[in-house]
């Protein structure tokens, strides 16, 4: 019998990629969603509402493992504070939901695999290189990443095997952080933001995903991995590799803090602040990075 995968928020940039992998390596995968979708060979699709918190247990009940991906996007819209109050409910409200279920039919996992973020090192410049061990921070990035894994780890208190995937700027094709950014560059208007000197985490989509499917097979890890290669890329050097993907090298002035403010608000924080963070982790499992160049992983991305 295949191992069923539940994720949540599979209908995403990640869950795509995560979805397909998946299947590739002989798991069955579920999915629960906000609205009706038809079954495929493939995938079974399950309903829920976060909101009116309600989950079909049938999706919940049928898991080997879940993945939880669900929640809102951090970068989607300004950080009003109806919006932040959305980004953290979010992710807290949908692991609670599985939680219930869980403990009502004391049904067992064989591992539950969460998303986090880098951002729980906090918005902050600085040359420290950040280990799973690094305190959090209590900034708005920091305190919801914080709260997003004590969501996660009210699975691990039912006994269940917990891990929590510490995510970088994820890039792929046609999706997420370089779906705005290619445009800019290919007609070569791209230019470094604020200083350009604040570190830029990142993790080739593929890479990601194996991460994930090596946190469902690996039975000795538990607690949370940073997913980001450490090459100390800064937003500098992230521009300067990406124009020269389209054969060109940087003319425009940076981009200056201040008009980002006023564009973006507080949210502009993403942009101007940025941590370095360790793979040892992660690399400590024997996992190792197909695309641990950004040139090349950015080439990959856009197909050159």
């Amino acid at each position: 019998m295949k191992k069923n995968v539940l994720i949540t928020g599979g209908t995403g940039f990640i869950g795509k990629y995560l979805t397909r992998l998946l299947i590739q390596n002989g798991f069955s995968v579920a999915i629960v969603s906000r609205s009706y979708k038809q079954n495929t060979a493939d995938i079974s699709y399950f309903r829920w509402d976060i909101d009116k918190h309600s989950i079909d247990e049938e999706a919940v009940l049928k898991a080997d493992y879940i993945i939880h991906l669900a929640g809102e996007g951090i970068a989607d819209e300004r950080w009003t504070l109806k919006r932040k109050e959305a980004i953290v409910q979010s992710r807290e409200k949908s692991i609670q939901l599985i939680y219930e279920v869980l403990k009502k039919n004391n049904k067992k996992l064989d591992a539950f695999v969460s998303a986090s973020g880098v951002g729980i090192y906090g918005a902050i410049n600085g040359s420290e290189i950040c280990s799973e061990t690094t305190a959090a921070v209590d900034d708005f990035l920091g305190s919801t990443c914080q709260k997003w894994e004590a969501a996660a780890d009210t699975i691990k208190s039912l006994g269940i095997r917990t891990v929590k995937i510490r995510t970088g700027i994820v890039l792929g094709n046609g999706e997420g952080f370089l779906k705005k950014l290619t445009p800019i560059f290919k007609y070569r208007l791209g230019a470094a933001m604020g200083s350009g000197k604040q570190y830029m985490p990142w993790i080739h989509i593929d890479d990601l995903c194996s991460i994930y499917l090596q946190a469902l097979k690996n039975i000795e890890m538990s607690g949370p991995y940073n997913a980001a290669v450490n090459d100390n890329t800064s937003n500098e050097i992230f521009s300067k590799t990406f124009a020269k993907i389209f054969g060109y090298s940087l003319w425009l002035p940076n981009v200056p803090a201040f008009l980002l403010r006023l564009a973006l608000g507080e949210m502009a924080l993403i942009i101007l602040k940025g941590r370095r963070v360790s793979s040892e982790k992660i690399e400590k499992t024997g996992f190792q990075f197909k695309f641990d160049k950004l040139e090349l992983a950015l080439q990959d991305c856009l197909g050159n």
